[in-house]
């Protein structure tokens, strides 16, 4: 299987001037910490998926969300996300944070300081933008519990991987499917700049992120995949260890406690 490089699905170049107009983001900024700027694009012959491949072409950070709704109908929005402005990753009650180039590690709970660290802006509400625009993008582990219950750790962590990992963005592309229209949001955190100078950076990177959005679509790295070689399954629990857990987990069930 490979992939064929295919035209690129060109964006109009009538596209609406970012919003809010400045006056409007400097009385937001008088209250707020982040605000975001934005840009619509016109994308009836783009899908969320080719959006992507061109976003996050040359993104080593990136993410895709899909909106799903009663299981069966497709949201309104797909998000998209790159160059997060900074990263947390805990593990075993140690938390190391990322922002810019300055890292931090501390001992503590990493929903306390999740929470610290989402409390610390003041974002501004623009009428007319999906219902996210900027955040925290990642997952919690099942053993993440361990910093609400105390519990005992039986199990061994074989996999190594962090209790949480999450990525702060501030640039969201947001995929609106009944307008067909890419929305692109930066926001900017006008603690860093000045109002003005922050405005100024933010519809430049718009414009780069337009740029991007127009460029062809990338080629895939290995146009073929050789043929995987047969799988093999390596057991690490013996059958009759499997069966006597399975029935300790139907008492369990029975008398209520799982």
């Amino acid at each position: 299987m490979y992939h064929e490089r295919v035209p690129m699905a060109r964006i109009p170049a009538d596209t609406d001037a970012p919003f809010p107009a400045l006056p409007e983001f400097l009385t937001l900024a008088r209250k707020h910490t982040l605000i975001p700027v934005c840009r619509r694009l016109v994308a009836d012959l783009e899908t969320p998926v080719s959006a992507f491949l061109r976003l996050a072409a040359d993104e080593p950070e990136s993410f895709l969300l899909e909106s799903v709704e009663g299981g069966e109908k497709v949201g309104r929005y797909t998000f998209m996300g790159v160059r997060p402005a900074g990263k947390l990753v805990a593990r075993a009650g140690e938390v190391t944070t990322w922002q810019g180039k300055r890292q931090k590690t501390e001992q503590g709970d990493v929903f306390e300081i999740l929470k610290a660290a989402l409390a610390s802006h003041s974002p501004a509400h623009v009428a007319g933008l999906p219902p996210f625009t900027a955040g925290a993008i990642g997952f919690f582990a099942y053993d993440a519990v361990r910093q609400i219950e105390r519990l005992p750790a039986r199990a061994k962590d074989d996999l190594q991987l962090p209790d949480a990992c999450l990525a702060f963005f501030h640039e969201v592309v947001a995929f609106d499917h009944v307008k067909k229209e890419l929305l692109l949001i930066v926001n900017a955190d006008v603690r860093a700049n000045a109002a003005k100078v922050a405005y100024t950076a933010a519809v430049r990177r718009l414009a780069a992120l337009e740029r991007q959005l127009a460029k062809p679509l990338p080629e895939l790295r290995g146009r073929r995949r050789r043929t995987p070689d047969k799988l093999a399954v390596k057991k690490c629990t013996p059958k009759a260890d499997y069966l006597r857990a399975v029935e300790r987990t139907r008492k369990y069930i029975a008398a209520g406690d799982i």
